[in-house]
C-alpha cells in the first residue's frame, strides 16, 4: 500500500493555511530520512509548529515528498508497518524539551545523550542487594566526586555499549573525542564496592 498524493497534499495545505498560525515545519516519518538524534530533537523543539505525516506499509507517493518539500526523519534502521509509532517517539522526545513539560527543567539537560553520551548508571535503595552494592562514591555526599564519577561512568558505558558514539563510526551526529587507549574499566570508581554492573 502506498498513500496517494491527493489527500496528503490537501491535508498539509489545509493545515498550512490555518489563519493566524505560522505554517508548520512538516516532517515525513520515513526509513530513508535523517536519523532522529538529540541534535535533531533540539532543532525541532525550537520550532513553533510541527506537522507529522505518517506513511503506511510502503509509505507515501514520492510526489508528496518532492512536491511538499518534507523533512524526512527516521527513528532507526528498521522497518515498522507505519509512521505512527515513530511519530509518537518524535513527539515525546520533542515535548520533553518544551518548557513546563517536565517537573524539573534540568531533567531534560541531565539525561542520556543530552551531552552526546549515554547517561550514567542509576542506583536507589537498598545500598546492597544480592551482594551488589551502590558505589561508595554515590553514598559519600561529595558532590564533586559524584559528578566526576557520573562523567566517567557515562564514558565507560559508551565504551561498553555504544562505541560508535566515541569513534564516529555509527549514525550519531556528535562525535565525542576521548582517549580510547585508556585501560578498560578505568571509569569504575567504586570498583571493589560492587560498583557498576
Amino acid at each position: 500500500m502506498v498513500l496517494r498524493p491527493e489527500p496528503l497534499f490537501a491535508a498539509v495545505r489545509a493545515v498550512e493555511a490555518i489563519p493566524g498560525l505560522e505554517p508548520p515545519h512538516t516532517i515525513l516519518l520515513s526509513a530513508h530520512g535523517r536519523r532522529l538524534a538529540q541534535g535533531v530533537i533540539e532543532e525541532l523543539s525550537s520550532l513553533p509548529r510541527l506537522l507529522l505525516v505518517c506513511g503506511r506499509y510502503e509509505g507515501v507517493d514520492e510526489r508528496v515528498r518532492l512536491g511538499l518539500g518534507l523533512d524526512e526523519i527516521s527513528v532507526g534502521d528498521f522497518v515498522v508497518s507505519g509512521g505512527e509509532l515513530p511519530a509518537m517517539v518524535l513527539m515525546e522526545a520533542v515535548a520533553r524539551r518544551l518548557p513546563g513539560t517536565l517537573g524539573d527543567p534540568t531533567s531534560a539537560v541531565d539525561e542520556s545523550f543530552a551531552e552526546g553520551l549515554p547517561e550514567y548508571p542509576h542506583y536507589t535503595r537498598p545500598a546492597v542487594f544480592e551482594d551488589l552494592q551502590v558505589p561508595a562514591v554515590l553514598r559519600s555526599g561529595d558532590h564533586a566526586k559524584i559528578a566526576a564519577w557520573r562523567s566517567e561512568a557515562a564514558l565507560e558505558r559508551a565504551r561498553r555499549l555504544r562505541p560508535d558514539l566515541l569513534t564516529g563510526e555509527g549514525p550519531g551526529e556528535a562525535v565525542i573525542s576521548v582517549d580510547l587507549e585508556r585501560e578498560p574499566g578505568a571509569a569504575r570508581a567504586g570498583a571493589g564496592t560492587g560498583g557498576m554492573p
